[in-house]
């Protein structure tokens, strides 16, 4: 326990604030997300488009990102170095790490679109068939993935132990998040394939 006091300065605001928008974004972006499927507020402030509103929230959710990042950026540098993990080879793997976090996340960004990307679905913005290739080959949530490596990257070539705990702490977020998200997605795409099958059976 000692050892973690040491490396890990939990009495620092900043890592606090930190935690807190690790926490508040995915609780904010499904909160609204399922208030503008059940209430469509969004689309009316965006005068009845859809897209409009989709992009709207997409400014909203990039921009608490960019604050999260820079909150995390400032709790790592008020916290304890390790010196153990400060060497050469730990930051050639901190590099390649955050470098596959981001190639994970701009390609499933890619794939996806800015709708896709940012729950057009909730909209009414549905794709035509689910995106199977790359890095969707590789894992069902590249972008929650690697964003979390990307974290982790960050905390191990700045040999930050909090930032190691924080990425962690990331991962479960999103963990918890993909629990509410997953299956009402799904349902989302279900409901669209029963109204195209009620439909040509009529």
């Amino acid at each position: 326990m000692d050892s973690v006091k040491t490396y890990i300065d939990f009495s620092q605001d900043s890592l606090k604030y930190s935690a807190l928008s690790v926490a508040f974004n995915p609780i904010f972006w499904n909160i609204v997300a399922r208030l503008e499927y059940n209430t469509h507020f969004l689309t009316k402030l965006a005068l009845g488009k859809p897209k409009c509103g989709c992009y709207t929230l997409a400014v909203t959710i990039f921009s608490l990102g960019i604050i999260r990042d820079l909150l995390y950026e400032k709790a790592l540098r008020d916290q304890p170095t390790y010196d153990t993990l400060d060497m050469f080879p730990v930051k050639i793997l901190a590099a390649l790490i955050f470098a596959y976090g981001n190639v994970l996340v701009l390609s499933s960004m890619w794939a996806l679109g800015v709708t896709g990307t940012y729950l057009g679905d909730y909209f009414g913005i549905l794709m035509d068939a689910r995106v199977t290739g790359f890095p969707f080959n590789i894992t069902d949530n590249p972008m929650y993935y690697g964003s979390t490596l990307s974290f982790l990257g960050t905390a191990l070539w700045f040999a930050k132990p909090a930032g190691i705990a924080m990425s962690a702490f990331v991962l479960v977020m999103y963990m918890i998040a993909l629990r509410f998200e997953e299956p009402f997605t799904a349902e989302i795409y279900a409901k669209r394939d029963r109204e195209r099958a009620a439909g040509k059976t009529e």
